[in-house]
């Protein structure tokens, strides 16, 4: 076994000690990082070349700093994102949200559809889809001006032309396109104000806009984001919305009949807990 592998073994002991919810996996990602290999390939790492940054970078793992943070990426779908402080890191959970959207859009008898991404963040959801769903026109909407930093590297660096970024509240943006637009989707800030994160990488790295939601329950933004949808789509789009997965009961009832939506669903993540809500205006 070389040095690099036997330092794995020992840093993979300290993150589960520290709680940390995959040890290995981020020891390796971490080792990865610091020596500019893949991770399959750490076993090529010459015992000569360790770099003892290593540690350093395992430290701040242990302290609960997020492995995206450390490495200044994260993976979401099949896209290699810059992330770092002062932007939400996109989760396992919205990859499915986004699915379901770029799905729906490949159904569609539209050659060119035209997608809203309501509060980007980082971009992932509508860099996704501008990457799986040929000759989507995405319109990224994010108004916090940190968010918009990373959004807009991420967008000139992968964007392929066809993601346009707006500084924009999400409740009064692209008021230009009402009636045009064929699928709307967020995932805005929905935690509930006075609840507290569980996990400590949300609760103390990723910025409080993008996770506290205003009103009692949280869902003012998810209020917003149905007033704009209705606002936005054509006949016959689509929206999809993600909230925590006891919100799910509220989320669908945001979304009223008597509003002109009509199939309103409350959908499951991969582990079948409630995760976001998609619905269908008017009718074609």
């Amino acid at each position: 076994m070389s040095l690099l592998l036997d330092e794995i073994a020992l840093a993979t002991a300290r993150l589960a000690e520290a709680g940390v919810p995959s040890p290995r996996t981020d020891a390796e990602e971490i080792a990865a990082f610091v020596h500019g290999v893949r991770r399959g390939q750490l076993h090529t790492v010459k015992d000569a070349d360790f770099d003892a940054l290593f540690w350093e970078g395992i430290a701040r793992r242990e302290a609960r700093e997020p492995l995206q943070h450390i490495t200044g990426r994260a993976f979401f779908r099949y896209l290699s994102l810059e992330v770092g402080p002062g932007v939400f890191v996109p989760r396992p959970e919205t990859e499915v949200v986004a699915g379901w959207a770029i799905d729906r859009l490949r159904e569609m008898d539209v050659a060119s559809p035209t997608v809203v991404d309501l509060g980007t963040g980082s971009g992932a959801i509508a860099l996704s889809i501008a990457q799986e769903v040929a000759l989507a026109r995405v319109h990224a909407v994010e108004i916090d001006p940190d968010a918009y930093g990373w959004a807009k590297r991420n967008i000139s660096e992968l964007g392929q032309g066809r993601v346009t970024l707006h500084p924009e509240d999400l409740a009064e943006a692209l008021r230009e396109m009402n009636g045009t637009v064929d699928l709307v989707i967020s995932n805005p800030p929905y935690i509930p104000p006075g609840s507290i994160p569980r996990h400590p990488e949300v609760r103390d790295y990723d910025p409080a806009r993008a996770l506290y939601g205003s009103g009692n329950d949280g869902l003012d933004q998810v209020r917003a984001v149905e007033r704009t949808a209705r606002r936005l789509l054509r006949p016959g789009g689509f929206v999809a919305v993600e909230h925590a997965d006891v919100q799910g009961s509220a989320v669908y009832l945001i979304f009223a009949e008597e509003n002109g939506w009509r199939d309103v669903r409350v959908q499951q993540d991969l582990t079948r807990r409630d995760r976001f809500v998609t619905a269908r205006f008017g009718q074609e």
